[in-house]
């Protein structure tokens, strides 16, 4: 359940639950990989993922590929690529196993903090390159960015999440502030505390988002209750409510860009 909150929550939906976690397909306790090595006179495989990147260039690698860049090596005695394919199947997509927990990783047999560890700077990588592309130009320029910045940073929470970028008078970043973190059930969101932040950061726009573990981005009636609640409480301070994003893991709705509020 979602919650709006001045004095009193106001606002909620419901939030989805992530799925537990299972055991890594093809991998035995003790850290062992169910695979058979590979007979006598049985086809080799071909180039390794490094040699082809450096020949091909990073867009010809397939997804297991990557995994398998990532990943250096297997356990002893077994193929890297045979982890790398039990990765994806444990998680079923890229998106999915980027937005892994560090503990999600090394709950999996034969994964360990150092292999772990990449996966999760990798993601951090590409969150912090799209930050440096929001903060070098107008946000009001750039829609698409954001949108890309935001869905890296919470369209993969298992529970739900309200964010604020507030910006200057030129639209520029100030800051992104985690405003509200939910249960999985529940969180409110207090539009005071809102107004509060934006006055101690001297912010004249502000940009508000919160996600849906669902998938699923169109509006409630509490979101556009919420959205309403929100601009009218800032404008009493003189600040503007340029968007409010509703995030999903493939999906972004902007109540801006469908003239709602």
């Amino acid at each position: 359940m979602f919650e709006i909150a001045c004095d009193k929550p106001l606002w909620s939906s419901d939030a989805a639950c992530a799925p537990p976690l299972q055991p890594l397909p093809g991998l035995k306790p003790g850290g062992a990989v169910a695979f058979a090595p590979l007979e006598p006179g049985a086809p080799r495989r071909p180039a390794m993922p490094r040699e082809r990147l450096r020949e091909a260039g990073p867009g010809a690698l397939s997804d297991l590929e990557l995994v398998a860049l990532l990943l250096g090596s297997g356990l002893p005695g077994h193929d890297v690529f045979d982890v790398a394919r039990s990765l994806l199947k444990h998680f079923g997509s890229l998106r999915a196993m980027l937005d892994a927990e560090r503990e999600e990783f090394e709950a999996l047999r034969g994964i360990g903090p150092a292999k772990s560890s990449k996966f999760v700077a990798v993601l951090e990588l590409a969150r912090r390159a799209l930050a440096e592309q929001i903060e070098e130009k107008p946000l009001i320029d750039s829609p698409g960015a954001v949108e890309d910045y935001l869905r890296l940073l919470i369209g993969g929470r298992a529970h739900e999440v309200f964010i604020c970028l507030f910006l200057d008078i030129r639209h520029r970043l100030i800051r992104t502030e985690e405003s509200t973190r939910g249960t999985l059930t529940r969180m409110a969101v207090y539009p005071r505390e809102v107004v509060r932040r934006a006055l101690m950061l001297n912010a004249a726009h502000l940009i508000v988002a919160h996600n849906h573990p669902s998938g699923a981005v169109q509006p409630s009636a509490s979101d556009r209750r919420l959205t309403r609640v929100l601009r009218e409480t800032l404008a009493l301070v003189d600040v503007r409510l340029v968007d409010h994003l509703i995030i999903g893991t493939q999906e972004t709705f902007s109540f801006a860009r469908h003239g709602l509020d």
